[in-house]
């Protein structure tokens, strides 16, 4: 993590460089880094309903319509996360391509 340590805002390619994950979407698992990235992407329509509530994220997960499933792709990785010893590290893209680091987070609660 020194790398991130020095550079909390990192574009695109760097942070797929540093984790070794998918250059989309908004939940990115690296199985060589064993990391779960979630990018909060406050620029692009998909992630407007995420929002900060008493210090904690309220993130709406992975999927396109209706209800989220917590068994349909990554959203299963951050439900377990606690428990299966991944990594998982928050950016948060509050101006186009630039993805700020805000730190290695933990589900707070059950969804």
């Amino acid at each position: 993590m020194n790398k991130i340590s020095r550079a909390k805002v990192l574009n695109n390619e760097g942070l797929c460089n540093i984790f070794h994950c998918s250059p989309q979407g908004g939940m990115r698992r690296s199985l060589k880094t064993n990391t779960l990235i979630i990018v909060s992407n406050r620029v692009k329509s998909i992630s407007i309903h995420d929002r900060w509530i008493n210090d904690i994220l309220q993130y709406t997960g992975m999927g396109r319509k209706g209800d989220q499933s917590v068994e349909f792709g990554q959203n299963k990785t951050l439900l377990k996360s606690n428990k299966n010893g991944i990594i998982v590290l928050l950016f948060e893209v509050l101006k186009i391509k630039e993805y700020t680091f805000r730190g290695r987070v933990e589900l707070a609660d059950e969804p």
